[in-house]
């Protein structure tokens, strides 16, 4: 695969708004100024370069690397997220849905764009109208796309997917000769590669990663013995690039390690991440309360004794958990304070007693340099991955770096 340059096209309603957006963001000491809302997710675009640049060191030049920017780049953005990412090494990108495939077409970028999730028939226009590659795993795909091609005098490019552990989608390795035999009756389908995925690389326990691995280089074999060409064949998640070198195979797609996390507590730090996103607000309102006095919906929280209350405009429409209510923390002035009282919809509470000087403006980070997303992940029962993907969509994303 060569190489492309991303050329952005800032005609693109959505990405020119994003993108004058970031040029109103400017760091001053330990304050920040934006146009806009108080709450936002601040992304730093340098280490989302440094994170596929180490990821390139580690696999060569040899082995293409496609970003997986889906979940609009695991809610950093998939617009700039990818034209970072294709800057520093990345060859090519992956997404969910075609409607993200689209909305990279729209903004501007040429790079093959493979679909990772499945379709149904009657979504099969959308990948050949805006030249995506598509996941098969279905003749009934299949025959869709190729009609769709052949009236529009095209081919498409499909990656047909073996299921070798994961139990979700696939080809069973028994049915992948005979799938790959029926799919070059296709004329106006393409096979750009074959892959899998592997259900716990990010485990310490590589057994049944190595053995999905294992399976999944015999069915390759099989079918390039048959001779059927394979271009690209492609296993690697994050979790197997910290730790599987013999995953590589021809791409790796990597994920979340994009965005400066591990996927997992289990797996080595081989490479080293820097986080890209910070979730930040500002205080909005400042008030003393006497001892005896609730806080929030349900009354859930009452004051110990007199209080300094300060109100944060984010709540769990902005995809601030509600579960961090009476557990989480955030940083304001350096200082680590907790969240008294129910999160709400469009506002939540900390105490601020123990720290100087709060007034309506201050700077609070809800995640970020110290308090990390695998805390608050952690606090919520869950993986960082989910933290990062509920910031919601109303809270604007600014970028640095």
């Amino acid at each position: 695969m060569t190489e492309q340059p991303f050329r952005p096209r800032w005609d693109f309603p959505e990405a020119k708004a994003r993108h004058f957006e970031a040029l109103n963001f400017v760091i001053q000491g330990d304050s920040e100024m934006c146009i806009g809302r108080s709450t936002k997710a601040i992304v730093n675009l340098s280490a989302i370069a440094y994170n596929v640049d180490q990821i390139r060191k580690r696999v060569g030049r040899k082995t293409d690397v496609m970003a997986v920017v889906k979940a609009d780049g695991y809610g950093h953005g998939s617009v700039e997220v990818s034209s970072t990412a294709l800057k520093s090494g990345a060859n090519c990108l992956g997404v969910a849905v075609p409607e993200e495939g689209e909305e990279l077409r729209k903004a501007g970028v040429d790079v093959p764009i493979a679909v990772l999730g499945l379709i149904r028939p009657e979504e099969a226009y959308r990948v050949v109208d805006f030249n995506l590659e598509q996941t098969l795993c279905s003749l009934e795909v299949a025959e869709a796309l190729n009609q769709i091609a052949s009236d529009k005098g095209t081919t498409v490019n499909v990656h047909l997917k073996i299921d070798t552990g994961m139990g979700r989608v696939g080809v069973p390795p028994g049915d992948a000769l005979a799938f790959a035999r029926r799919m070059g009756r296709f004329k106006n389908l393409s096979l750009k590669g074959i892959f899998s995925h592997l259900s716990c690389a990010d485990e310490v326990d590589k057994t049944f990663a190595r053995k999905q691995v294992h399976v999944f280089d015999g069915v390759v074999r099989e079918i390039e013995a048959s001779g059927i060409k394979i271009p690209k064949r492609h296993m690697a998640n994050s979790a197997a690039i910290l730790d599987l070198p013999e995953s590589y195979f021809d791409l790796v797609r990597p994920g979340i390690m994009i965005y400066g996390l591990y996927p997992s507590t289990e797996v080595s730090r081989s490479i080293e991440l820097k986080p890209a996103m910070t979730f930040a607000t500002k205080v909005t309102f400042v008030k003393r309360v006497p001892s005896g006095s609730p806080i929030s919906y349900g009354r859930t929280f009452t004051t110990q004794k007199e209080t300094l209350v300060a109100t944060l405009p984010v709540g769990y429409a902005d995809g601030y958990s509600r579960l961090l209510s009476g557990r989480g923390e955030v940083l304001i002035k350096r200082c680590r304070v907790p969240l008294i009282g129910r999160i709400c919809m469009d506002m939540c509470m900390i105490d601020v007693s123990g720290v100087e000087n709060v007034q309506s403006g201050n700077d609070v980070v809800l995640f970020g340099e110290g308090l990390p997303v695998d805390e608050i992940a952690g606090k919520l029962g869950t993986i960082n991955y989910e933290v990062v993907c509920a910031v919601g969509k109303r809270v604007p994303r600014v970028y640095i770096g």
